[in-house]
Order: structure tokens, then C-alpha cells, then sequence
């Protein structure tokens, strides 16, 4: 509930008297001090209801410049509120849900002063792009919590939910914004790395850990974006704290950029077209996802009806409609390169399983699949692939990588350099029954870092020794 207090001049009383029991509100009216001519209005209503209500006394006369206060109240006993909220609240009818106004003042809070908010998106991508080369989650997370992205990200759903075509403007301005500066102070970041001497120049940093996790779109990130919206949008319609969400709308966007720029200063094509593509998804379907969410929540009945009702020939309605046009573009390219890379990747991924199955290979132990971008030739003919395998024998297995690219080009029409790496363990068996004589045993992951680009993954055996032998063999493109 709010508390509307209002300062009503004498020759005013009556209009707002009038207005008010029109709009069947309860209020109040008290003496103002003996210095001034009139009475305050006190008049308490639902949240979403003031600007209806000052909208209607303004328009019956009051002056806008008025003395006027609205106070939050912990509690009140209005006898029509359930009737006064149906009428002129905004919102979903019949369902727990927050008010335009309350979405727009949320949202807004997101947002901070433009200035503030290029400075963080500034530190947020110089802090992920240390993360990143240090292959560090927890400096990543750190980047995630100061980037002010969740707000722009946000607002632009709020806004053509509750028709603030201002709001969509401002969050899509904001969002190219934001962006273009986070990547150039990832690319400043990454010069001063490079140039300093802190990083060598000549790191493939493709194979760095944390740096290859975001160079692809899969099917685990297009999950996370979706998520992320679905929290941001379900916060700002509720009590939930829309911050808690942003962490998760800058999980999808802040690495992704950092990445971008970091591939730019190696000069490698591959993983900046990846991480724009990435970063382009999770940011087209946070904003779908979230208007549908505010959608299936009640907030808009016919968006096509209201788009019909409300079009107009101005320069504002010509400037929404070029942004949605751009929107609808992005969305576009981002589905083609995503679904493309997508099927490639799952064919790999099929292809491998059949190779290892045959028996010849059947004492090794699939650990994990990593795929580079697939441009779709636009950048390179060549897609890498690399396979990390455990093996328990001596055996050489010196085809495997070459059986392996001639399956994978025969399926994906694609020219493949293929890598495998073999991690060497011993194995004892049990002894016994029960686990009193099973040794302890070192998995996989621990021997080697593995890409968070795994599509494919098994668990590894148990050992007792750690890997006495690293190999790798490659079979290059026919």
C-alpha cells in the first residue's frame, strides 16, 4: 500500500472531492497550517494505483506542481482495496503479481547512472579477462557480481510488456552500449597482458580452461540463458531480489565478452566468432525468455492488439521499430550460427561413439569431446576436434585419431583436424568382498584439464597411481 498525500487548494476542494468519490477511493482531508489556503488530501491506495489516481486529480484541475507525498505503509485497513486494485492497477488480474509502475520502478533501480554503469561494465570485463587467462572460476564469479548488465537486460522485456516504448529504447541503447565498452576494456585488458610480458603472446589460449568453456554455443549455455531470463523476469514481477537474478544475467554475458576480447588480441578469428555468438544468444533469448514469462504471467492478454492499437507515424515509433527490426535480425543470425554448430557438434559426438565402440578400442574410456566453432567456412575450412581418452594398456592405438577424422568428414561435410589425448593409469582390481580392500583412486579430471566444452563424457576408471604417460596424436585434414 501507498499513502498519497496531496496539498488541495480551496478553490480545488471540490474537483478533488468529486474526483475522488468518483473513483470510489477512500481519503481523507486535514488541515494544512494556517500559512496556506486549502487542506491535505490523504488518500491510501494500492502501489500500482498512484499514478492513476494523480493522473485523475491532475486532470480534474490540481496543479502537478502541488505539494504532494507518497509514503510506503506497513499496514492499513481500506474496506475497497481488492476493488480499487482490479480497477486501476496494471497488471496481471487474479494473480500475484507486481504493478507497471512497480516493474518499471524495479527495473529502473537495476539500471545505475550511465556514467556508473559504463565504469562497471569497464571493471567487470577487465576482471573476467584476468579470471579467464588465470583459469580462474572464482575471479570470473567476481567479475559476474559487479557487472551492472541485469537491469539493460531486463528493462527492454519490462518495457514491451508493459508498452514503455521509452524503456525499450533506453535498455537496448544501453545494452549495445554497455557491451561495445565491456569488450574494448577486454581488449584494453588483454593488450596490457600481452605487450607486459604477464601472458605469453604465443598462448594458445583456445586451450585454456576457462577461456574454451566460453568460445562455443551448446546446448548447457542455451539452458542457462533461458534460466537466467526466466529468474530475472520472475523477480521483477514478485518479491524475489531481482540482484540475485542479475548474477545469473551476467554469467551469461560478461565471460562471453571478456572472451571475445581476448580472441581478438591472439588474432584468433574462431574464438571471437564463437563467443560473439555465444554472447549474442544468451543475450537474445534472456530478453525473449523474459518478456514470455511476463506474458504467461498475465501481464499483456493480445501484444498483437496492442501493438495495432497503439501504432502511430512518428520518429519515436520509427526508432522502436527499427530496434525491433535490428532485434528480429540478431535473432536470426544468432539461431543460424547456433543451430548450425549445434548439429555439428552432436554429429562429432555420434561419430566418436561409433568409432570407440568397435572392439579394437574397447580399453579405452571416453573422457570428454571438444569441438571449435564451426564458422561455416567463413573464417576457416578447418574445424579442430579433440577427443581426451583413458587407457589402462601400452597399446599405441596410432590409427585412432585418423579413423576418427575420416568418420567425422564422411558425416559433417566439414574438413577436421582431429586430436587425441591419451591419459595413462593403472588399475587394481578389488580384493576381496566389500570395499575394505578397494585402494583409493584418482579420476581423470585431476590429471588433465578438460574443457568445459565437453558434450560427451563417461566416468573413468579407478586407479591407484596417477598418470605415468601424457600422449597426444593428430591427424590433420586429409
Amino acid at each position: 500500500m501507498r499513502l498519497v498525500q496531496v496539498f488541495v487548494p480551496s478553490d480545488d476542494h471540490d474537483a478533488v472531492r468529486e474526483t475522488l468519490t468518483e473513483m470510489e477511493v477512500e481519503f481523507i482531508f486535514s488541515d494544512a497550517d494556517s500559512h496556506r489556503d486549502g487542506s491535505l488530501a490523504n488518500v491510501p491506495v494500492p502501489a500500482g494505483a498512484v499514478d492513476a489516481v494523480l493522473e485523475r486529480l491532475y486532470d480534474a484541475g490540481l496543479d502537478e506542481d502541488t505539494y504532494t507525498v507518497v509514503t510506503e505503509v506497513d499496514r492499513a485497513t481500506v474496506p475497497n482495496v481488492e476493488e480499487v486494485t482490479d480497477r486501476y492497477v496494471e497488471g496481471p488480474k487474479g494473480k500475484r503479481g507486481a504493478s507497471h509502475a512497480e516493474i518499471r520502478e524495479r527495473a529502473d533501480d537495476l539500471t545505475p547512472e550511465r556514467a556508473t554503469y559504463l565504469a562497471f561494465a569497464i571493471a567487470s570485463a577487465i576482471v573476467a579477462v584476468g579470471g579467464l587467462l588465470l583459469d580462474s572460476a572464482i575471479v570470473i564469479v567476481g567479475a559476474m557480481v559487479i557487472a551492472p548488465f541485469a537491469g539493460s537486460t531486463l528493462s527492454a522485456s519490462a518495457g514491451a510488456v508493459i508498452s514503455d516504448r521509452e524503456m525499450v529504447v533506453d535498455s537496448a541503447t544501453s545494452q549495445v552500449t554497455g557491451l561495445v565498452v565491456a569488450y574494448l576494456g577486454a581488449i584494453a585488458m588483454s593488450v596490457f597482458l600481452q605487450r607486459s610480458g604477464f601472458v605469453p603472446a604465443t598462448l594458445d589460449v583456445g586451450n585454456v580452461g576457462q577461456v574454451g568453456a566460453f568460445v562455443t554455443p551448446n546446448l548447457l549455455t542455451l539452458i542457462i540463458a533461458v534460466a537466467a531470463g526466466f529468474a530475472g523476469a520472475l523477480a521483477l514481477a514478485t518479491d524475489l531480489p531481482v540482484s540475485l537474478a542479475g548474477v545469473a544475467v551476467a554469467a551469461a554475458i560478461v565471460p562471453a565478452a571478456a572472451v571475445a576480447g581476448i580472441g581478438t588480441v591472439w588474432g584468433e578469428p574462431l574464438v571471437v566468432a564463437g563467443a560473439v555468438v555465444l554472447l549474442l544468444m544468451n543475450i537474445v533469448f534472456i530478453n525473449l525468455t523474459a518478456y514470455l514469462t511476463l506474458i504467461a504471467l498475465g501481464y499483456r492478454s493480445s501484444v498483437v492488439r496492442s501493438v495495432r492499437e497503439n501504432a502511430t507515424i512518428s520518429l519515436r515509433s520509427g526508432a522502436y521499430a527499427l530496434i525491433v527490426l535490428l532485434f528480429l535480425v540478431v535473432v536470426a543470425v544468432t539461431a543460424f550460427g547456433t543451430y548450425q554448430h549445434l548439429v555439428f557438434e552432436q554429429q562429432v559426438n555420434d561419430e566418436v561413439q561409433t568409432v570407440l565402440e568397435d572392439p579394437e578400442y574397447s580399453s579405452l574410456d571416453l573422457a570428454g569431446v571438444e569441438t571449435e566453432y564451426n564458422d561455416a567456412s567463413v573464417f576457416s575450412d578447418e574445424v579442430s576436434v579433440t577427443v581426451t581418452v583413458g587407457r589402462s594398456s601400452g597399446l599405441d592405438h596410432e590409427g585412432l585419431a585418423r579413423e576418427l577424422r575420416s568418420e567425422i568428414d564422411s558425416n559433417t561435410d566439414r574438413s577436421v583436424r582431429v586430436d587425441v589425448r591419451f591419459v595413462d593409469y593403472q588399475r587394481a582390481a578389488a580384493v576381496g568382498d566389500g570395499d575394505a580392500g578397494r585402494s583409493a583412486w584418482w579420476p581423470v579430471d585431476e590429471w588433465l584439464s578438460v574443457s568445459a566444452r565437453t558434450s560427451v563424457a563417461q566416468p573413468m576408471p579407478q586407479a591407484v597411481a596417477l598418470p605415468t604417460d601424457l600422449v597426444e596424436e593428430r591427424a590433420d585434414p586429409a
